[in-house]
C-alpha cells in the first residue's frame, strides 16, 4: 500500500475555511486541480466543481465539503473580550482553554477563556460548560480588539497536523481529508478513461446545512451520488461493541445510513462488490445521528440520485482535534477509484 502524501494533508488541514468563509481553502483547491480535469467551475456559493468527461451521457457526482466546523463574532466589549456564535456542532466541553484564530482585518490569536474553576458553585462544577459560557481572550486592549476584529468576522481552531503512531491528529479532519482524497483520486485517474461524467465537487458550508451539496446537485443534476466525508470510531475504552459505528486501521466505511440518509441500497452493494473483487479492507457503517452531502445529492437532483458514502473512521470528532488512520484513508481513496472506473458495470434496475 502506498504512503498517504502527508505534506499536502496537513496543509489542507490547517488552512481555515470556516462555512460561508472559506475563500483561502477554495484559492488552494483551486491551485491543486490544474491538468486533473477537462473543466473546473465555481458556482455563486462557493462551491468548486472539477468535470472529468467519461464515454457515456450519464453524471456522477462526487462531493466533499470544504469547511470546517468554526465560530463567528457576535459582540466586543469594552475590555476587548469576544463573544461568538457556533458555526456547526461543537463537543463544548473540549473548548476550555484552547487557542483560536479570529480572521478579523489580521490574524488575530485567541484563547476561549471561562469560568475558573476556583469560583464555581459547586452545582456549577457538576456541570460542563456550554459553548454560551465562553469568551475569547486575545490579549490585546479593547480598542486595539476593535480596530482588528468586527462582528461577523469568523474563528477558525489552531491546531497543526502531526503524525501520531499510524494516524493523522489535527484540527478540521473533518472534512478536509475528504478534499485530499477527491484530489488523489482526481490524480489516480488522470489519464484512465472513464465510464461515465465525474463531477467531484468541493463543497461550502455543509457544517449548517448541506448548503452548497444542495446548490451543486441541483444544477448538476446527476445520475449517480457519492459522498466523502467522515464518521464515527468510538473504539475507545468503556465503548460497547455496538457503539462503535467503526474502528480506526479496520478499513474505509460504507456508509448505509446517518440521521439524514438512508442510502440507496444498490449503491451500498455496488460499493460492497467493488471492494470485494478489489480486496479493499471495509467495514459498514450505521450512524444514528449526524448527516453528510449524501443527503443533498440524493434528494436534490431533479428525479432524485442513486446515492451513497464513503466514509473515513475518525476519533474525537466535533472537539478541538481530531484523529484518522493513514491505511483507512489510503483505502478510501481506492474504493473511490474504483468505484468510479466501474460504475457502468453494475445492474442499477430496482431489484
Amino acid at each position: 500500500m502506498s504512503e498517504i502524501n502527508i505534506p499536502l494533508l496537513k496543509q489542507i488541514c490547517e488552512i481555515p475555511g470556516a462555512p460561508g468563509f472559506e475563500q483561502r481553502i477554495r484559492k488552494f483547491v483551486l491551485s491543486q486541480l490544474d491538468g486533473l480535469a477537462d473543466e473546473v467551475t465555481t458556482d455563486a456559493l462557493g462551491n468548486i466543481t472539477a468535470i472529468r468527461r467519461g464515454k457515456a451521457d450519464k453524471k456522477v457526482m462526487v462531493a466533499a465539503h470544504m469547511d470546517e466546523i468554526s465560530f463567528i463574532v457576535t459582540h466586543i466589549d469594552d475590555n476587548g473580550f469576544i463573544k461568538f456564535h457556533t458555526l456547526g456542532g461543537f463537543d463544548g466541553k473540549t473548548l476550555t482553554a484552547q487557542r483560536v484564530i479570529i480572521h478579523g482585518k489580521e490574524d488575530v490569536m485567541g484563547v476561549m477563556g471561562t469560568k475558573p474553576i476556583h469560583v464555581l458553585t459547586p452545582e456549577e462544577k457538576t456541570k460542563p460548560p456550554k459553548t454560551i459560557d465562553y469568551f475569547i481572550d486575545t490579549g490585546l486592549p479593547g480598542d486595539k480588539v476593535k480596530e482588528l476584529i468586527s462582528v461577523g468576522d469568523p474563528i477558525t481552531r489552531e491546531r497543526e497536523l502531526i503524525e501520531m503512531g499510524e494516524c493523522v491528529n489535527s484540527k478540521s479532519i473533518d472534512n478536509r481529508v475528504s478534499v485530499f482524497i477527491l484530489l488523489e483520486t482526481l490524480k489516480e485517474l488522470k489519464g484512465k478513461d472513464l465510464p461515465y461524467d465525474v463531477y467531484g465537487v468541493f463543497t461550502v458550508q455543509e457544517e449548517v446545512g448541506l448548503r452548497g451539496a444542495i446548490t451543486a446537485a441541483s444544477g448538476i443534476d446527476p445520475d449517480f451520488g457519492i459522498a466523502l466525508d467522515v464518521t464515527m470510531a468510538y473504539d475507545l475504552p468503556g465503548a460497547a461493541p455496538h457503539e462503535m459505528v467503526t474502528e480506526l486501521g479496520k478499513g474505509t466505511a460504507i456508509k448505509v445510513m446517518d440521521g439524514s440518509t438512508i442510502c440507496d441500497y444498490r449503491m451500498v452493494q455496488f460499493m460492497k462488490e467493488v471492494a470485494e473483487k478489489h480486496d479493499i479492507m471495509h467495514q459498514m457503517e450505521v450512524l444514528t445521528a449526524g448527516g453528510t452531502d449524501t443527503a443533498g445529492i440524493q434528494r436534490y437532483s431533479k428525479g432524485g440520485a442513486i446515492a451513497g458514502a464513503i466514509s473515513i473512521p475518525t476519533r474525537y470528532l466535533h472537539q478541538v482535534i481530531e484523529m484518522a488512520h493513514k491505511k483507512d484513508i489510503q483505502l478510501t481513496i481506492d474504493l473511490l477509484a474504483e468505484c468510479l472506473l466501474a460504475v457502468d458495470q453494475y445492474d442499477w434496475s430496482f431489484k
